[in-house]
């Protein structure tokens, strides 16, 4: 799947995921849901970029 409106700039869109994760999101999977997007397109794309998600702090790092 694609990821739709979404930043394609992965900096960006760590910024954007982080930003949602803080303020809107008790967990990567409710985003996810939510913004009806592919976790594992997320994931892969901030991978490459060295950002893994840490489940216990809710974010990127």
């Amino acid at each position: 799947m694609v990821i739709h409106m979404l930043p394609s700039d992965p900096v960006m869109l760590l910024s954007y995921i982080n930003l949602k994760l803080r303020d809107f999101y008790g967990s990567l999977s409710a985003l996810c849901e939510d913004l009806d997007v592919c976790e594992e397109d997320i994931v892969q794309k901030l991978a490459s970029i060295d950002y893994h998600y840490h489940e216990e702090r809710n974010q990127f790092v």
